[in-house]
């Protein structure tokens, strides 16, 4: 597997030479200040593709191309945005980057509750706690059918945790889960969240899924016509949300996809973290059913709990047989290999995903929530260990 790491373009605090220091080869990274719903222009990528390659690097993965929430939802100028989107991904093609990912995920890209979570060894990890986003959901947000989202236990634990809550710690849930908005903090008012929110609950599961279908069959063919691979990748956490349709969240999901638009460019991003959240997801027999599909890979660990909470765990250490998923990789690139017959293949980007905020960066300015440097080395050493041993007991068989 390709060696990659997750880089936020020139204002991140990690910079290239600390990537390449770190052993990785390739960067996974965004024009995080386009708009989104605007063209990538190919002047853009190829600015930004050289600053990479200037410093050793290769971009190998973008992620992602944003999707507008208007093409989500079939509303406003969507036909036209996707368009754009079009473009974009001819422009990245034609620039040398062909490995695309992205989310369908609706009003929330992803969702914890605490950014901080200390665990025995006083390093801190994300996690997303039942109790705590039911009872912002239902006391502090106050959507309308909050209360039927969940369970008898799960809503009476939410309404004592919400009254022993401090107005600062009810302050810090509110910021943690807004984190996970598109535009972060400051982009919303709670008006403004319940209002979206009803949108995407108005069109319903089957509504939505046939929204990225639809998307999927206008844009798969300029994928496949410039050689680029789409990998979406899934919800996270796999489950609803708010009451929020979610449609990439379990193994049916991900073949009702690659069902929808048969191409070699229609492909998965293979998040551990995000589909392990989830104990009726098989890693292992996912990797193996959809191998040749799988064109990106974001391996991360997590602990699951009864109620739907989970955190990240180290790498190697949490619920997921990540030996397991490694070795069901390697064994698709070897396939891939042998299907190529000395020709060059498409090998499987890989990068440590999240990691523990350890001392060495507790006050250190600029660390975004799971993207410290410390704590992703860590998990790349780990997991290249992994990889290594892995890769002699494949190549031998």
């Amino acid at each position: 597997m390709i060696e990659t790491w997750r880089w936020f373009g020139p204002s991140d605090s990690i910079s290239l030479q600390k990537i390449r220091q770190a052993g990785a080869t390739g960067i996974v990274s965004s024009l995080h200040e386009v708009k989104t719903g605007e063209i990538w222009t190919a002047e853009a990528i190829v600015e930004r593709k050289k600053v990479i390659e200037d410093a050793g690097l290769e971009w190998t993965v973008i992620e992602s191309i944003p999707l507008h929430n208007d093409i989500k939802t079939r509303t406003g100028d969507y036909l036209q945005l996707i368009e754009n989107y079009k473009t974009s991904i001819r422009n990245a093609a034609a620039s040398g980057v062909y490995t695309i990912c992205y989310n369908f995920m609706p009003v929330v890209d992803w969702t914890r509750t605490n950014l901080m979570y200390k665990l025995p060894n006083n390093s801190h990890a994300l996690r997303f706690e039942m109790t705590d986003f039911a009872a912002y959901d239902m006391f502090m947000l106050k959507r309308d059918g909050a209360a039927e989202s969940y369970a008898p236990k799960v809503k009476e634990k939410a309404q004592q945790r919400f009254a022993l809550m401090s107005e600062l710690e009810r302050d810090a849930l509110e910021k943690n889960i807004i984190a996970g908005l598109p535009g972060g903090e400051g982009s919303y008012t709670r008006d403004s969240i319940r209002a979206a929110i009803q949108q995407f609950i108005d069109i319903g599961t089957e509504g939505f899924r046939q929204n990225l279908f639809l998307f999927l069959q206008a844009i798969i063919p300029v994928a496949e016509e410039v050689g680029a691979k789409m990998c979406i990748h899934p919800d996270d956490p796999p489950f609803s949300l708010f009451g929020l349709p979610r449609v990439v969240s379990t193994a049916s999901d991900a073949q009702a996809l690659l069902d929808a638009c048969p191409s070699p460019a229609n492909g998965l991003t293979m998040c551990a973290g995000s589909y392990g959240a989830r104990g009726d997801n098989n890693l292992v027999q996912m990797a193996k059913d959809y191998g040749p599909k799988i064109y990106f890979v974001h391996l991360r660990n997590v602990i699951r709990e009864a109620d739907g909470s989970f955190f990240e765990s180290d790498h190697l250490a949490g619920d997921n047989d990540m030996v397991g998923l490694v070795e069901a990789l390697l064994t698709e690139e070897k396939r891939r290999s042998k299907e190529a017959n000395g020709q060059a293949y498409l090998a499987i980007p890989m990068r440590p995903d999240h990691g523990h905020l350890l001392e060495d960066e507790l006050d250190k300015a600029g660390v975004k929530p799971g993207y410290s440097y410390v704590g992703r080395l860590k998990g790349l050493a780990e997991l290249r260990g992994v990889i290594h041993t892995v890769d002699n007991f494949v190549n031998r068989q």
